[in-house]
């Protein structure tokens, strides 16, 4: 497969990834291929979101809209895409409500529920199915000629089943807590067979074009420290470990592997022995602080609060500034990024600046 690519130009990130010293942090961001972007309403037009995820023209043509425009000041794409399309994959029905958010008009209501035991039974063919995702990521492959590395995702076991039960985004997430302290069980159940979808679509990723992948556990503020242990991160590390032996079995070579817990701040030290090579930390984890727990066991990744980015330049600086002098200079052992995703009012210029000063402070 990877002789169909060409060579690739940039590689600070993975080099990062894999431990290496660089002259300069390399910089993404969560969410650069979307809302913020004027062009990318010109190119979605009138489609539905999944429509876009759909379709791999459409979905690697948003990926590469803030590589082109922010040419040379960003080091690695990230495939257009979602994290509910394994659920879709496994039958349920996702829907993408203008002002809402994603929705699922048939959430699990209880282990009782018939879908309940359809979803844990049924034999899903994660790369039939989701095989849009995979053209996608070969055609974008394809169209970066190598200018940067490409990143695949999932999103983690346990933020897809606060989804799949909760039937979107929630508040109180009364639902997801009912399960996992009324039915631990059937939760750990579902867990695990999300966990094994997570492990063949990552691989199914990697084989397609994908040079580093990354989990995101985007509810995982929503545990405690206990239930975290119990009904988080065992699935985590199931995903690390079985994921490169999946590869091999596909004679594919590893790839670099990133885990984002947001909210998680509690597990850090975990996380670090988690089996992963690169760690994302949201805002709420002080620089200084993250590095010292990490103890060069694993690339930290992150962290600066998105909303800087309505701030103006001298904010930006400072956060940046604050960021380098925090994860020990930036020459080895950090990727910047943001602590989370860039928000959708953000003005494209204030984003330029930010990777602008990443690059400046950075390589000083």
């Amino acid at each position: 497969m990877s002789s169909q690519f060409e060579p690739l130009q940039n590689d600070l990130l993975l080099r990062v990834a894999t431990g290496q010293k660089v002259p300069r942090p390399p910089v993404w961001v969560m969410r650069q291929a979307g809302r913020y972007l004027p062009e990318y309403h010109e190119a979605k037009g009138d489609r539905d979101f999944f429509e876009c995820c759909r379709s791999p023209d459409i979905a690697s043509t948003l990926t590469l809209q803030p590589i082109d425009r922010y040419a040379g000041l960003i080091d690695a794409a990230i495939i257009f895409s979602d994290i509910l399309v394994i659920p879709q994959a496994m039958g349920m029905t996702v829907e993408m409500l203008d002002g809402k958010g994603p929705h699922f008009p048939e959430p699990l209501k209880s282990p009782d529920d018939p879908q309940y035991i359809r979803l844990l039974t049924k034999k899903v063919d994660i790369k039939e199915s989701l095989d849009y995702v995979y053209k996608a990521i070969t055609l974008t492959r394809q169209r970066l000629r190598g200018r940067v590395p490409l990143i695949g995702f999932c999103g983690a076991p346990w933020t897809l089943l606060c989804y799949m039960v909760e039937g979107g985004g929630s508040k109180l997430f009364i639902q997801v807590k009912t399960w996992v302290f009324k039915y631990p069980d059937a939760s750990q159940k579902l867990l695990q067979k999300i966990a094994e979808l997570c492990v063949e679509y990552l691989a199914q990723q990697v084989v397609a074009g994908a040079q580093l992948v990354q989990v995101f556990d985007s509810w995982a503020s929503e545990l405690s420290p206990t239930s975290f242990d119990i009904f988080c991160l065992p699935y985590l590390r199931y995903i690390s470990t079985h994921l490169p032996e999946r590869l091999r079995e596909l004679n594919h070579a590893r790839v670099p592997m990133t885990v984002f817990a947001k909210g998680a701040w509690y597990a850090l030290d975990a996380l670090c022995d988690s089996g992963y090579d690169v760690v994302g930390l949201d805002w709420l984890q002080d620089p200084k602080e993250a590095f010292r727990i990490a103890r060069n066991r694993v690339v930290l990744q992150g962290n600066a609060d998105p909303g800087v980015l309505y701030g103006g330049k001298e904010a930006i600086t400072e956060v940046v500034e604050a960021m380098v002098k925090g994860f020990g200079g930036g020459k080895q052992g950090w990727i910047a990024n943001l602590g989370h995703g860039i928000t959708p009012k953000v003005d494209p210029d204030d984003l330029k600046f930010f990777f602008e000063e990443i690059h400046r402070v950075g390589g000083i």
